[in-house]
């Protein structure tokens, strides 16, 4: 009998290497190919090969989470427009923080014909989704100009931090809405997931986060998730609509349009 246990034991050790692609040895760790790695920076240099023109087209979805069917028709439906310059993901693309569940959204989102731009979600800060979408998208906070408009993705999930003070972080935002001599854009639009009136975001910094868009005097929008509904109100005062998208469970994106100026949207059923 001990020695079929030993050849099963050797068996089992041969197999191994064939079978490590398959499955996660723990739920934390980390398992990501080459091309599951730096996908901002990736999404980011392909979107600079693209010439955007006086008026941007996006699709803005998110809180993938386990709903990998209403994913799957969403890539499905975007891919229907005959341009966009890319899609906004608002976050929430895992539902446990674990790296599968961030390479299977992102086996279907990489069907998309246009680049896709993530911001991170409460849910993608779980167990060790930090680590993940630090390792597969990169930074929590970042900024890029596209044409005649700067994108600001901000991290706003702030009970994530136990309201710590810090997040979202209201200096380096102020910091990436001034505007320097030789910059191109003209304006710009705040991208998170949390919504600053939603119990999750930190109610200290509530009111800095609306005044620090609001006194650039360059911000009309700012986009999120979270809320699993659609909502569109200028929350604090006339000046800033606050668009909130809802989950690709209820089968529902917004396509936004922005140009110099101006913007307007549409709720897209799918």
């Amino acid at each position: 009998m001990k020695y079929f246990y030993l050849l099963f034991l050797l068996l089992s050790l041969a197999l191994l290497p064939a079978c490590e692609e398959l499955f996660e040895y723990h739920p934390n760790q980390i398992i990501l190919n080459e091309d599951e790695r730096d996908l901002t920076a990736r999404n980011l240099a392909r979107l600079q090969t693209q010439q955007p023109g006086d008026t941007l087209h996006l699709l803005v979805m998110g809180d993938t989470q386990r709903f990998y069917d209403a994913a799957n028709a969403f890539v499905d439906k975007a891919n229907t427009f005959p341009y966009i310059d890319f899609v906004i993901h608002q976050g929430d693309i895992s539902d446990f923080g674990m790296s599968q569940e961030f390479r299977w959204v992102h086996d279907i989102m990489k069907g998309l014909k246009w680049p896709y731009l993530t911001v991170v979600g409460n849910h993608d800060l779980l167990a060790n989704g930090r680590k993940v979408y630090q390792q597969m998208y990169g930074d929590f906070n970042y900024t890029f100009d596209y044409g005649h408009t700067r994108f600001v993705f901000i991290d706003t999930n702030s009970l994530e931090y136990n309201y710590n003070g810090k997040v979202p972080d209201i200096d380096w935002l102020s910091s990436q809405l001034m505007h320097q001599n030789g910059d191109n854009w003209e304006q710009a639009i705040a991208v998170s997931h949390i919504p600053p009136y939603d119990n999750d975001f930190d109610t200290a910094l509530e009111r800095a986060f609306h005044n620090t868009l609001k006194d650039s005097e360059r911000v009309q929008l700012s986009l999120h998730g979270h809320i699993h509904s659609f909502r569109a109100d200028f929350r604090y005062d006339s000046t800033l609509l606050y668009l909130a998208t809802s989950t690709v469970k209820q089968r529902e994106f917004t396509y936004l349009r922005v140009w110099e100026g101006g913007y307007d949207y549409k709720r897209i059923a799918y």
